[in-house]
């Protein structure tokens, strides 16, 4: 046959070029005219009985094609992908070419009542045949590509739910070359079949009934359009997909997609897709309005969440973005991102260290920043647990850098980034985070109740600080989730420290937004502590990880429990609740209660800690932590 003698390549590139789709519009349009014309002549033979009425119709047609077909540019509309809102180009090309040729008749030859008849027609048959033609056109795309993708494997795939979002997710998938999309998934007990853009939707109620529809259909793969879906059907549907052996695939959230790629490429569903919880809401355009032509500095910008608190920011209209971190390398990581992702937004990556405060002071000084979030810390606990010195000199004396700047350049607001491990902490990195915390919220509060008193006479300080604490997010540098990951990869084995162990996780844009409505809405020197949802146990989460791979726990893949590390909790401290916190403007962000601490004291200690860290005389330090933390308990720094 002829269609299987095309190639589609060809098909897709050389016949459908802008310049053949020109040239067919006007071959199709003035066809419509001679169409009119010899039909109205066939009918009413004396109409057009001067030739040079026919010339007038015809040269007319020919002009006002060539003219209105640039002028809308129906060539550029893409044939394969013709939706609703392509028609409209064409019925304003038809009906003003017909109404061209009205007035073009009625110049030359006088009004008569036929006049409006012929118009009308042209319009018609204009309209129909490059609309017919395109229809047509779809129709042979179809064909020869469905002929293709038969000479190729593809997963018969099952879209999960009825939404708008499932559907637009069939569409998309439609034409792939590797997806045959063989229906809909709805969980119901409903037993009518039904239809929805003409493809099957099949009701399960029970794990049976769900095998009938795999085994009859032969599935390979169920595709969840959202993660909320994924995260609903968590411990069933894709309990039953892992157990039996089918995949699950999930569309990814536009954050996810890279530059080139397609967002509608499916992914393997993740972990990460089944621990995220309700969508946080937050006021977006009081953050906007916030930040609009702010000057804003980002201290450990290439971090996981200072890079994550980058991307927002430069979503949100900032005048300039300053970006503080030690680390080159992914420095210069973050600098091609910003680059190819926000190519109007003014940015400047400072290679420095907050324990420089030469070179604190050169940023401060020289761009003159109105909001600082710091995010710069040192925060994985076995590694500080054995390089306490370090963690003073960048927790503590680091965050005291930042925020003296933030006093001397009039700064309007800090915001610093802590940790769960900091409430009643158990190692020197949450000690260390808690002592941060206390500078900064003494110095605020010196600067409300006008106490601080200033090296400058003249400066009369306004900063407000603002401290937010979270606990793990999902994904970040050398967490759990990552580390699961290249272990499954390794083949194993996963170590897991015990089998009790549990923690809270967020995802770093859900952290980060909090963060952001944290600084819009705070009026300063509080601590504001996130809702981390239920507490996750990590034994589970490496089972789940290791299954979702496609592997079965301890049989595949061996689970390893190694003991807890130095200066590991079992169970971390719960942020938000009624006992030690206090409501605030959002549901899932509240105010901790703690105790206050007078400047000139938090001053003082910050300045021995630094001293007895930078001579690494670590007992006498550690000793001075629990004299200022008391409810510091450490195993390992006695």
């Amino acid at each position: 046959m002829l269609i299987d003698k095309i190639n589609l390549g060809r098909f897709k590139e050389t016949f459908v070029r802008e310049e053949f789709i020109y040239l067919l519009d006007m071959i199709l349009s003035v066809g419509a005219s001679m169409i009119v014309f010899f039909g109205v002549e066939l009918v009413l033979p004396d109409l057009f009985r001067y030739s040079h009425l026919f010339l007038i119709y015809l040269i007319t047609s020919v002009v006002s094609s060539l003219i209105l077909f640039w002028i809308f540019k129906t060539y550029k509309i893409i044939i394969r992908h013709l939706g609703p809102r392509d028609i409209i180009p064409f019925a304003f090309v038809s009906m003003l070419k017909g109404l061209i040729l009205l007035l073009v008749f009625i110049i030359a030859n006088g009004y008569h009542n036929w006049l409006f008849f012929v118009a009308v027609l042209d319009f018609l048959f204009t309209f129909f045949l490059l609309l017919g033609v395109r229809i047509l056109m779809i129709i042979i795309y179809t064909a020869l590509y469905q002929r293709q993708l038969k000479k190729v494997h593809q997963q018969r795939v099952l879209v999960y739910g009825t939404t708008n979002k499932s559907v637009a997710t069939i569409k998309r998938l439609q034409t792939s070359p590797h997806y045959h999309i063989a229906g809909f998934l709805d969980r119901s007990d409903r037993k009518a079949k039904m239809l929805l853009d003409q493809l099957p939707v099949f009701n399960f109620d029970s794990d049976s009934a769900l095998s009938r529809i795999i085994s009859k259909n032969e599935i390979d793969s169920i595709l969840f359009s959202r993660d909320t879906d994924a995260q609903h059907e968590s411990n069933g549907l894709i309990e039953y997909c892992i157990k039996h052996k089918v995949k699950t695939l999930i569309v990814p959230d536009v954050d996810e997609v890279s530059e080139g790629q397609s967002l509608f490429r499916p992914r393997p569903v993740k972990v990460e897709d089944l621990l995220g919880r309700k969508e946080i809401v937050i006021s977006l355009d009081n953050i906007k309005a916030y930040f609009d032509g702010k000057i804003v500095m980002v201290t450990g910008a290439a971090g996981s969440i200072g890079s994550e608190l980058v991307r927002q920011l430069a979503g949100f209209g900032v005048k300039r973005l300053i970006l503080f971190d030690n680390g080159e390398t992914p420095m210069h990581n973050l600098r091609l991102e910003l680059g190819d992702k926000y190519q109007d937004l003014d940015f400047v990556p400072v290679i420095g260290d907050v324990r420089q405060i030469q070179r604190l002071d050169f940023a401060f000084r020289k761009y003159h920043p109105q909001i600082v979030f710091h995010a710069a810390a040192y925060k994985h606990v076995p590694l500080m647990e054995e390089n306490p010195c370090e963690a003073v000199l960048v927790n503590v004396y680091g965050t005291k850098n930042v925020a003296d700047k933030c006093i001397e350049y009039g700064v309007e607001k800090m915001v610093m980034i802590s940790t769960d491990k900091a409430v009643n902490p158990t190692n020197i990195m949450g000690c260390t985070k808690r002592l941060a915390e206390i500078y900064v919220q003494s110095l605020g509060l010196a600067i409300e109740n006008g106490t601080f008193q200033a090296k400058n006479p003249d400066l009369k300080p306004s900063t407000r600080f603002v401290t937010t604490r979270f606990g793990n997010v999902l994904g970040s540098n050398g967490s759990v989730i990552p580390r699961f990951r290249q272990q499954i990869a390794n083949g194993g084995p996963v170590t897991v420290t015990h089998r009790d162990i549990t923690r809270f996780f967020m995802t770093i844009p859900e952290a980060c937004r909090l963060v952001m409505e944290a600084a819009t809405m705070s009026e300063g020197n509080q601590i504001f502590v996130f809702d981390m949802g239920e507490p996750v146990k990590i034994d589970q989460l490496a089972r789940r990880m290791i299954s979702l791979a496609g592997f079965t726990p301890d049989k595949d893949i061996k689970i390893k429990y190694t003991g807890l590390r130095p200066g590991e909790k079992l169970y971390e401290e719960v942020l938000a609740n009624d006992e030690n916190t206090l409501p605030s403007f959002h549901d899932r962000i509240r105010i901790a209660k703690v105790r206050d601490y007078d400047y000139s004291y938090a001053q003082d200690f910050a300045l021995k800690l630094e001293d007895l860290a930078r001579k690494v005389d670590i007992p006498p330090m550690v000793n001075l932590m629990k004299e200022i933390v008391p409810e510091y308990h450490s195993e390992t720094n006695n």
